[in-house]
């Protein structure tokens, strides 16, 4: 499985980005996928997963009602929709992916990561 993460940027604080995730793999729906961020100086932590059809979704408390995860199986991409932006969301996100339906961890497939900066 190779992962490909684009759409980071420059952004002032409440503005928003969509980051795209593209897999390279047969059978895509196979696949929990997950966003994770590290930001500078801290550990990598999770920020949203989506089953393997969409239905089920899970944020960190620090993105709810901030930060939206969708996939499209048809087009092998995950999306994570960002709004209303802070600085703290500064960090380099990274997509995941695992086989099976649903996961907060465990995930061993990584994308290259999108850096993402939040201005004050």
């Amino acid at each position: 499985v190779q992962l490909q993460a684009y759409g980071g940027g420059l952004v002032q604080t409440g503005g928003s980005l969509r980051l795209s995730c593209a897999a390279s793999v047969r059978t895509f729906s196979s696949y929990a996928m997950g966003w994770f961020r590290q930001g500078p100086g801290k550990e990598r932590e999770l920020v949203a997963a989506i089953s393997w059809n969409g239905l089920r979704t899970d944020y960190a408390a620090f993105v709810r009602g901030r930060f939206t995860i969708s996939r499209d199986n048809a087009k092998n991409t995950v999306y994570l929709q960002m709004n209303s932006l802070k600085p703290e969301d500064t960090a380099v996100y990274y997509c995941a992916a695992r086989p099976g339906d649903y996961a907060l961890k465990g995930y061993g497939y990584w994308g290259q990561g999108t850096q993402v900066t939040v201005s004050s």
